[in-house]
């Protein structure tokens, strides 16, 4: 199976429509969210219609720590975040809430690989994987709640990173290169960090998505062009989310 890896969309449509376009352009089998769905972007709703639609057809989703914020948006704004919250909440008709409630905060994707949004050590903390030591503590974390686990595929970090374990334990981390498949034979530890499909901040405004190939035991990461001067555009017309989100899409950061 090839399995189409998206994380962190964040209400950003055209770039979610750009990866979805790409990846069947790659002739996968299936879709898989890793969270983040809504929150930042100007199309939350639209966004859901099109994951939805996919969760409909099998394609497993997991929640992330945007979706907790935006069913319950704090009552005192203090922060752009808390604004986007709120807004994010009022765009979304009670079938979508209750889709959101239900996304559970870890999914298998067949029987040895684990979808959570950011660190199998307790994901309902939000950790962020960005360095070794965090990668460590998630891929432990998962051996330590089934054995089987031989890939952990996390979000919540927008940029893109594999760590693995070597034949002595070591734990190694590659930066992989846009289009080059990467080999991740099962008989070691893998744990990648597949990147923003709605907002990148590495500096580089592609959106992000990565394609996991079961059969053949193959990574690929991608960075998708899209329209993101139109995507910051939408956020400015809402005239509630805040300038620094469009920024922050034409800047890549």
């Amino acid at each position: 199976m090839k399995y189409a890896l998206l994380s962190d969309l964040h209400g950003n449509l055209h770039a979610l429509d750009a990866c979805l376009a790409h990846a069947r352009a790659q002739d996968v089998h299936q879709f898989a969210f890793l969270g983040d769905l809504v929150g930042y972007g100007a199309y939350p709703a639209q966004v859901l219609e099109r994951v939805m639609a996919l969760v409909s057809c099998g394609a497993p989703c997991v929640r992330g720590n945007h979706e907790e914020v935006t069913l319950t948006p704090p009552e005192v704004i203090r922060r752009a975040q808390d604004e986007s919250a709120a807004w994010t909440h009022a765009q979304l008709n009670p079938m979508q809430l209750s889709f959101l409630n239900n996304l559970p905060l870890t999914a298998k994707l067949e029987m040895d690989a684990l979808l959570v949004h950011a660190s199998a050590d307790k994901p309902e903390n939000w950790h962020y994987v960005e360095d070794s030591n965090a990668a460590e503590r998630s891929m432990r974390a998962a051996a330590e709640h089934d054995p089987a686990i031989r890939y952990v595929f996390s979000g919540h970090v927008h940029s893109q990173a594999l760590y693995f374990l070597t034949p002595t334990a070591k734990l190694m981390r590659f930066t992989p290169e846009p289009g080059v498949s990467i080999p991740v034979p099962p008989h070691r530890q893998w744990l990648a960090i597949i990147g923003s499909c709605g907002q990148p901040r590495d500096g580089d405004p592609r959106a992000m998505y990565a394609v996991y190939d079961s059969e053949a035991a193959l990574m690929t990461f991608h960075r998708v062009d899209y329209d993101y001067v139109a995507a910051a555009a939408a956020i400015r017309a809402t005239h509630v989310l805040p300038e620094f989100f469009a920024d922050r899409l034409e800047q890549g950061m």
